[in-house]
Order: structure tokens, then sequence, then C-alpha cells
């Protein structure tokens, strides 16, 4: 797994033997995004406040699945029946390559055309179905979809998988740390100064985004799900360190 790192300083505040009350952070909770304030400490010295941001590509090993589903007729109740005959058929199809259920949203229905008399009015029902395909199923999907009466693909999105995307949560925070001291040695040895003490760690925030793969891009009779854009995740994390 590659990381990309894009870290950034946000400043450096020397504090020439000033007292300085700053939160101490006793454990770094994953799940929160604000620090755990436990105690008090005093830096007697320069205060570096540091921001560093990690950013990579997480594993997959599911897609979340987009398809439109539409049928026209003369009449409004004519493209409804026809809509649930395709429907029915497209759930029977889907049923053994999708994981857990399919989401199906309420039809709508339109008339279109008739402006003229060669023109012909006609009424159009539509819906969409959403759901998730695992790896294995992945070509399965598209190949169905492009077979189905009525159906199109509107887009298939990358989902990072709980295992990939804790994994690289853990490598992002490593490396904001070690960056983190490697930037406050730097700069207590440009001060003359040999001691580095960390006193507070904030992960203000993370962030996972999924990427979709529109069905637009997909252009060759076979689609491998190791070519679908992976899902990306960011870390960002505040780091305080006392130099003396």
């Amino acid at each position: 797994m590659t990381v990309a790192l894009n870290r950034l300083i946000v400043r450096s505040r020397p504090l020439s033997r000033s007292s300085i009350l700053i939160p101490v952070v006793v454990g770094v909770a994953l799940g929160s995004a604000s620090p755990a304030l436990a105690s008090a400490q005093v830096c007697k010295g320069t205060l570096l406040q540091l921001q560093v941001r990690e950013s990579g590509s997480s594993a997959t090993d599911r897609f979340r699945f987009s398809l439109g589903l539409q049928a026209e007729a003369a009449s409004k109740e004519a493209a409804m029946a026809l809509l649930n005959q395709r429907l029915d058929r497209a759930r029977q199809s889907l049923k053994p390559l999708t994981l857990g259920a399919l989401n199906i949203p309420a039809p709508r229905s339109y008339s279109y055309g008739g402006g003229n008399s060669s023109n012909t009015k006609l009424e159009r029902a539509t819906t969409g179905i959403g759901g998730e395909v695992s790896r294995d199923n992945y070509d399965a999907l598209i190949q169905l979809a492009g077979r189905l009466p009525g159906v199109r693909l509107q887009g298939m999105t990358s989902l990072a998988s709980s295992r990939g995307g804790e994994s690289l949560e853990d490598q992002l925070l490593k490396q904001a740390l070690k960056e983190g001291r490697r930037r406050a040695k730097v700069a207590a040895s440009a001060l003359g100064l040999g001691r580095v003490d960390l006193f507070r760690i904030n992960q203000r925030g993370r962030d996972v985004r999924p990427v979709a793969y529109e069905a637009a891009r997909m252009s060759q009779p076979t689609f491998r799900p190791d070519e679908a854009p992976k899902p990306t995740r960011s870390l960002s994390v505040g780091l305080d360190y006392c130099l003396r």
C-alpha cells in the first residue's frame, strides 16, 4: 500500500522562558476528533505548534452500484406495468450477485413528446436500483446491467474495506507522529536546544472519501476491480512540542 504524504507546519512560536499552560493528551482515540484533556504541564521554553496532514489510498473489497430503470408506453398505467415487469426481472437477475438488500426508491412517471402530429405523446416511468457487489462479481454485474431491458448503469463506487481502512489510518497516524517529531528536532537544533517533549496531540479530523467509477469511463469488454479508483483516506493531526 503506497501512502502519499502531504504535510504542513502551521506555526512556530518562541516564548523565551515564559510559563505556558498546555493541555496534555493521555491517550489518542482514533475514533475521536477532539483530544482527551487529563492534566496540565508547564512549558518553560519554546512552544512549537505543528499541523501535519497525511493521505493515502485504501484497499477496497466491495463496490456500491447505481442502476437506472425506465419503461415507456402510451399510457401511465401501461408504463408502470412495464416498469414493474422489468423491475421484477432485474431483482431476480441481480440477487445472486449482490451483497445484502437492494435499495429501490418509489417510481415516478411523466409525459414527453406530443409537440406535433409526427411526435407521439408517451408516458415514461422510472426508478433506480442500488446495492453493493463484491470484487468477484464486479464485472458480472456490469455485464448484466448491459443486458437487462430498460436498465442503465449509472456508476460504480469503490468502498474502503473496514480492515484496509483501519490499517491505513494506523499507518497515517504513525507517519504523522514521526514527521512531527522530525520537524520538532530540526526546529530545536536551529534554536540551539537539545530537548524535544511532545505535550499535546489533537487529531483534528479524518476523512474517508469513496471514489465513483462512472459508467462513462467503462469502455473495455471486461472490467477488472483492480482497475477501479481506490478510496482515499486523509488524517490531520495538530502537535504541540516544548523545546528546551
